[in-house]
């Protein structure tokens, strides 16, 4: 009688191993066939700078007293303010300058998903700072006030990242953005279920 028994014992092992096996390899072949819904997506630094970068060079008379070049964006990620930079070369002329000046200054901006275009937009970007080059330092307040009319105009809801459609749609659910997070190597947007 033990010998019976062990031997359904055996079989009845081998038998839920050799299931065990099948379902294994099944679950390992619905991983690759089903495409895989991250918890989000991140971009990097690089695709920002690629963005902003179609803005530029970009040319404009403010409070038709100035006529103001900008150039040169390099984008920076401030991940302790949870904020995107941008540094931009910037030459202006007028007829009360006795020579054009040249300026850098720097604006900051927070990040918003704006779900219209389903783009990662900069959102009231703020001059934080700027440097003024030479003998202009008596007009440095009257640049700076320019440079943040124009940050405002050229960069306000500007779109520096837009999902694909079907990165938001799976198997008839819909998906959106969640909460931004700026990263010292690039920008990560929780997706969450609508």
């Amino acid at each position: 009688m033990t010998q019976p028994a062990a031997s359904i014992r055996r079989r009845f092992l081998l038998a839920s191993a050799a299931l065990g096996a099948v379902a294994l390899s099944l679950s390992a072949c619905a991983a690759s066939i089903f495409p895989f819904i991250p918890d989000h997506y991140t971009f990097s630094q690089q695709q920002v700078q690629d963005a902003v970068q179609r803005k530029f060079p970009y040319q404009r008379t403010v409070s038709q007293v100035f006529d103001v070049v900008l150039t040169n964006p390099v984008v920076g990620l401030l991940p302790d303010t949870n904020r995107v930079s941008v540094r931009l070369d910037a030459r202006f002329a007028s007829p009360f300058l006795a020579q054009p000046v040249t300026a850098v200054f720097t604006l900051s901006s927070q990040l918003e998903y704006d779900a219209a275009s389903r783009s990662v937009v900069l959102r009231s970007p703020n001059v934080d700072n700027v440097a003024v080059s030479g003998d202009a330092q008596a007009y440095a307040q009257q640049i700076s006030a320019g440079a943040g009319v124009l940050a405002t105009q050229l960069l306000a809801n500007y779109p520096v990242y837009t999902f694909k459609p079907e990165q938001l749609q799976f198997a008839g659910v819909s998906y959106e953005p969640g909460t931004i997070t700026v990263l010292t190597n690039g920008i990560r947007v929780q997706i969450v279920e609508k």
